[in-house]
């Protein structure tokens, strides 16, 4: 079982996670809302998660395939419903930026199989409504030139 304890450090809004492991983020709410701005927001973990996850995934693929990672970045971006409460995120998009000894074709279907069948929180985010989409460059150039959209599945 994981376990998360949260403790208030700064503010009203300002928390420590920790794990059972001791390893510790920070969380806050916008200065907007009443916060410092003093860590990641709660929505903005589950962008953070989503690459996180996704990343595992993807150099885990690569190395099975004995591809050299020298470098590994990436963004995502996200929108979130508007006017609604609670807002949840409509889409999100991944850009996925590799660099090192790795072939093009192995590390599209590293991508895509993470995004589409591995990881856990993508299929979390995907069941809640929000549509994903994803790109690779690798070496700096794109190696997919259609952007590849995983359809909403019927639950």
């Amino acid at each position: 079982m994981t376990k998360i304890e949260m403790y208030r450090t700064k503010g009203d809004y300002g928390f420590e996670a920790k794990d059972q492991n001791g390893i510790i983020i920070n969380t806050d709410n916008s200065q907007e809302g009443g916060g410092g701005n003093h860590g990641f927001r709660p929505m903005q973990l589950l962008l953070a998660a989503l690459g996180s996850c996704s990343a595992i995934d993807v150099v885990s693929i690569l190395k099975k395939q004995r591809q050299i990672i020298h470098h590994f970045k990436i963004i995502v971006e996200a929108e979130r419903e508007a006017d609604k409460i609670p807002a949840l995120w409509k889409s999100a998009h991944v850009t996925f930026e590799l660099e090192g000894e790795i072939l093009s074709d192995r590390a599209m279907k590293a991508c895509q199989l993470s995004i589409e069948k591995y990881c856990s929180v993508a299929e979390t985010l995907r069941r809640s409504g929000t549509e994903i989409t994803w790109n690779l460059l690798v070496n700096n150039t794109p190696v997919n030139h259609i952007e590849n959209k995983i359809n909403e599945r019927t639950i």
